[in-house]
């Protein structure tokens, strides 16, 4: 039987309609599986988060990996689900210390200690999760592999231009796209092109809180008006000209073309 074929027959089973409200979609392709996992580069001590872990799809191949997986997943009734899926193989699928919590990722209380991200994460959180696993939580994560959607990872790479996205993402690490993956790979395949993106965080973020807040402050604004040049959109700031003076800056440009070390040269000054 193919993974397409369990998942269907197991959703059957229990009765189980997807919502694609809640962005749910579930990887039928056991090859693009085996390509997160990979990435991800799972050691047996690793601690891994998973988000939208829904039936266990991802979260079987974890197992197979490490023992340590919390398992998070906002659906009532999958929850109950996904401890059964994961042991339909044959094979031994280590889940003694699998925490299963039924949350909202982005009000989930992430460890502080390491860990590591695999997710086929609800596409409309993105952004959100970004910022919250990076600004809102204590110790961000070790690293991040993620399925998210394909504009979104470009996006990340700053194609076709950079972005506060791209921003966020390389102050806290070095993001790379692994593959792109088709609708066809998952179920009920959702209307656009998907990609697993493999984001190694560093030790530290590349500036101190401070510097980090009047950063984020200054680049939210200046890509709210992204279309104006720094002069104009910043021009809240008291001395602004100055300040981009400062920073080796012409104020006659836009935040898109700012790099990420231009940003921390300008909250510096």
């Amino acid at each position: 039987m193919s993974l397409a074929q369990e998942i269907g027959s197991f959703l059957r089973a229990h009765n189980i309609r997807l919502s694609r409200e809640m962005g749910q979609h579930f990887l039928i392709d056991e090859r693009v599986l085996r390509c997160i996992v990979n990435a991800a580069n799972i050691q047996l001590c690793d601690h891994i988060v998973e988000i939208g872990a829904g039936i266990g799809v991802l979260t079987r191949e974890l197992l197979k990996r490490t023992p340590h997986v919390t398992a998070i997943e906002c659906d009532r009734r999958l929850i109950p689900l996904l401890q059964e899926f994961i042991h339909t193989q044959n094979q031994e699928v280590r889940s003694k210390n699998l925490a299963i919590v039924q949350e909202n990722a982005l009000k989930f209380s992430y460890p502080e200690t390491p860990y590591k991200i695999v997710a086929n994460i609800p596409y409309q959180i993105t952004s959100n999760l970004f910022r919250t696993v990076f600004r809102k939580n204590k110790r961000p994560p070790l690293s991040l592999t993620l399925l998210i959607q394909k504009e979104v990872a470009e996006k990340i790479m700053g194609k076709p231009e950079r972005s506060l996205l791209t921003l966020l993402v390389e102050l806290y690490g070095t993001p790379r796209i692994i593959r792109t993956v088709s609708p066809n790979a998952f179920l009920p395949p959702p209307n656009v092109e998907s990609a697993i993106i493999h984001i190694e965080c560093f030790p530290h973020p590349l500036a101190d809180e401070k510097t980090l807040s009047m950063l984020f402050e200054l680049a939210t604004i200046a890509f709210r008006k992204k279309r104006k040049m720094l002069r104009a959109s910043l021009g809240k700031f008291t001395s602004i000209s100055a300040t981009l003076a400062t920073a080796s800056i012409d104020p006659t440009r836009r935040p898109e073309t700012l790099t990420t070390d231009e940003w921390l040269s300008l909250a510096h000054s």
